[in-house]
């Protein structure tokens, strides 16, 4: 297996989605991610969701599908003694995830300067809503409220339709790996100069990368983004949604050698003799009666037929799918993105993701299942110098 991270300790104070899911990443390619949890209750996402049987067990969906392959110590933060047996954790880690709101850290003594006080060559990664300064440093956020300060929301939807958030939570999964991202650079730096590292991880400023194309053309033109429904931004005629027999068909046809090729594989010859759409400059001009002409050929087959009669001619297309509906395609199984386990007392395998690229041909996968809430408190606590007698003590104040 590709576990390149293999001897590289992790301390994740983080919880939810963003630094959960940056941490996920790092324990797939072979970190020990100690994840540090409240006693008793342990990261929020371990309650709630569809399946009551696994939040009763502190292993709800939204925890498991980021959490394989770590450990679970519990540590309560509000005590002097909890905050000791972090600091003493991170004498011997590489890398410390925490996404307080600013300032927290610093305040329970975990922020960067005291750490690498302990470790000086650690590397340190904030993760929040805002980054760790500017005036809005000090607000929450969650991936919705984001999506709504950055602008995606003026640019999804059809026009008139008012805001529209993405339907899944991409900020969130997208600062998560970024945040892998920043930390593994972070981590080839300490090995470079031996100096600790403070990586500074900002939801809003992923989503703003996400949108890099915009941004560019915006603070260089002046030119707003509107929402543009399922329109490409390639503005081609040739690109974008069509109604076919029976569902909608993507097509990115942007080129002129992919209009041609597209034009001879739909049987349409006539159409690139017809002098409205000669160039691509004509065809822009005369774009509303070319999207018609081709829409009138696509609803006389159903857009899975097009899709394989496109892909034969080398046109970039794709029929709309439902999510049961690509995870069912044989494309899915041979890439191996996502893994069963089995969780004690359920009675059905639980798919969660795997790594989202492959090394030397293969996915990396976890190791381990998603560990119940202080599974490894004993363990991990001991093999850091901590006594059994100690350890009990720690345990009877509720401190583990």
């Amino acid at each position: 297996m590709f576990k390149p991270l293999e001897g590289v300790r992790v301390i994740d104070l983080s919880q939810v989605l963003a630094g959960p899911y940056a941490t996920y990443q790092l324990a797939l390619l072979g970190a020990e991610v100690i994840k540090i949890e409240k006693p008793g209750e342990g990261d929020w996402t371990r309650v709630g969701g569809p399946l009551p049987d696994l939040a009763e067990r502190r292993m709800a969906l939204g925890f498991l599908g980021h959490n394989a392959g770590k450990k679970s110590v519990t540590v309560d933060l509000k005590t002097p003694e909890g905050i000791a047996l972090v600091r003493q954790l991170v004498a011997s880690a590489d890398i410390f995830v925490e996404n307080f709101k600013p300032g927290v850290a610093e305040r329970l003594g975990l922020g960067f300067e005291a750490l690498k006080e302990i470790n000086p060559k650690l590397v340190f990664c904030s993760i929040s809503a805002f980054g760790q300064d500017g005036p809005f440093s000090h607000r929450p956020a969650y991936d919705h409220v984001i999506q709504g300060m950055c602008g995606i929301m003026l640019t999804t939807g059809k026009p008139g339709d008012g805001p529209v958030k993405v339907g899944a939570p991409y900020i969130d999964y997208a600062t998560g790996m970024n945040a892998a991202f920043a930390i593994l650079a972070g981590l080839r730096e300490t090995e470079r100069t031996g100096a600790a590292v403070q990586v500074d991880v900002a939801m809003l400023d992923t989503s703003l990368m996400l949108m890099a194309s915009l941004m560019s053309t915006h603070l260089t033109t002046g030119w707003k983004p509107v929402q543009n429904g399922n329109e490409a931004w390639s503005a081609s005629p040739s690109s974008g949604a069509f109604a076919t027999a029976e569902g909608v068909l993507m097509l990115a046809a942007n080129h002129d050698i992919q209009f041609r090729n597209l034009c001879r594989a739909i049987a349409r010859d006539d159409i690139l003799s017809d002098p409205r759409w000669n160039t691509p400059a004509d065809r822009h001009k005369n774009w509303k009666d070319l999207r018609e002409t081709l829409e009138e050929t696509f609803r006389t087959r159903p857009a899975a037929e097009w899709e394989d009669i496109l892909a034969t001619a080398a046109v970039p297309a794709g029929r709309v799918r439902g999510m049961d509906e690509i995870l069912a395609e044989p494309q899915i199984a041979v890439r191996g993105l996502t893994h069963e386990i089995r969780v004690e007392g359920h009675n059905a395998p639980v798919h969660i993701p795997a790594m989202s690229f492959k090394a030397n041909g293969r996915i990396s996968t976890p190791d381990l299942p998603p560990p119940t809430l202080g599974a490894d408190t004993e363990a991990v606590l001991q093999a850091a110098g901590v006594s059994r007698e100690q350890f009990d003590m720690l345990r009877r104040a509720k401190v583990v």
